[in-house]
C-alpha cells in the first residue's frame, strides 16, 4: 500500500479501534452517509452495509479502483474534498451523517469549510464523527477555564455541540504518526438567528487570545467597549470568558472601531 506523504496519509490498521469507531457512530439503515478520505477502505469495509446511501470522497486517484471494485455499491468521488460543492454533494432531503479518518494538514480548513456549509445550509449535515490530531480534538472540544480554550473552540462550538469520543495511540497506524490522534462527534446546533457580525466576533477573538494572559479590559482596549453594558466581568481574562459571553462582547463591538479589512 503505497503512502503519499502529500496527502498526509496515515491508515488505521487497529482492529479494535475500527470496532470502536463504528459503534461509537451507530449507523442504521436510513442514514445517508458521506465519508471523506476512504483511503484502502479499512472503516468502509466495516460501515458501508449498514446504510441507505453512502458516498465517499477520496483525493487519492490508486484507491478509487479498489474501493469501487470492493464495493460497487459507493457513491465514490475522486476529488479534494476542500474543492468539492458540498450543496451538490450533499442535496436537501437527508440529513446526512459524515465521518472520516482526516489527514492533520487538511483537519483545520475542512472544520472552517463544514462549520460554513452547516451554517448556509441548516438541517442538511446530522453529525460529524472525525478522526484528529488530539490537539486539534482537544481544542474542538475544549471547555472555557483549560489551556485549550481559544478562538477556534469558540467559533466552532458556536455552531457545534462537540463530544470526545476516544483516543488512538500512533501504533493504530500504518505508517504511525509522530502524535496521537483522536475521535470527536460533532452536533450542529439550532442557533437560529445569532445577531452578531461573524467578522466583529473574529477580530474579539483574535484580540482577546492574542493577550490572553491580560485582562479584557486590556487586550479589547482598542475597541472602546462600554463595560457598563456589558454582562461581563472586564478582569476576566480570554480563557475564562464563554461562548455567550464572546458573542455579547462583539454585539456590543462599535463597527466604526473596525479596519476596513474586518469589514469587508
Amino acid at each position: 500500500m503505497k503512502v503519499r506523504k502529500r496527502f498526509g496519509q496515515h491508515f488505521l490498521t487497529d482492529e479494535g479501534v475500527l470496532q470502536n469507531i463504528v459503534s461509537a457512530i451507530g449507523l442504521r439503515a436510513s442514514d445517508s452517509v458521506l465519508e471523506i478520505g476512504p483511503g484502502p477502505g479499512a472503516l468502509t469495509d466495516l460501515l458501508v452495509s449498514l446504510p441507505e446511501i453512502y458516498k465517499a470522497v477520496e483525493i487519492d486517484r490508486d484507491f478509487i479502483p479498489l474501493l469501487q471494485a470492493r464495493h460497487p455499491q459507493i457513491q465514490l468521488t475522486n476529488a479534494d474534498i476542500l474543492k468539492v460543492d458540498l450543496g451538490a454533494l450533499l442535496p436537501a432531503g437527508s440529513a446526512w451523517r459524515l465521518l472520516g479518518n482526516l489527514p492533520y494538514n487538511i483537519s483545520s480548513p475542512l472544520i472552517s469549510v463544514l462549520t460554513d456549509f452547516v451554517t448556509r445550509c441548516p438541517g442538511r449535515v446530522a453529525d460529524m464523527h472525525f478522526m484528529l490530531q488530539r490537539e486539534m480534538a482537544q481544542r474542538l472540544s475544549a471547555e472555557p477555564g483549560t489551556k485549550a480554550w481559544g478562538r477556534l473552540s469558540v467559533m466552532v462550538q458556536l455552531h457545534f455541540d462537540v463530544e470526545f469520543v476516544l483516543d488512538v495511540s500512533p501504533s493504530s497506524f500504518s505508517p504511525p504518526p509522530k502524535v496521537w490522534s483522536s475521535v470527536v462527534r460533532m452536533l450542529p446546533k439550532t442557533t437560529g438567528t445569532l445577531n452578531v457580525d461573524l467578522k466583529i466576533l473574529d477580530r474579539v477573538l483574535r484580540l482577546a487570545f492574542s493577550g490572553r494572559r491580560k485582562r479584557l479590559s486590556n487586550s479589547l482596549k482598542i475597541l472602546e467597549l462600554d463595560w457598563s453594558e456589558a454582562n461581563v466581568d472586564p478582569g476576566l481574562r480570554a480563557d475564562n470568558v464563554t461562548v455567550e459571553q464572546y458573542l455579547e462582547l462583539a454585539r456590543l463591538t462599535p463597527t466604526s472601531l473596525l479596519s476596513d479589512e474586518v469589514k469587508k
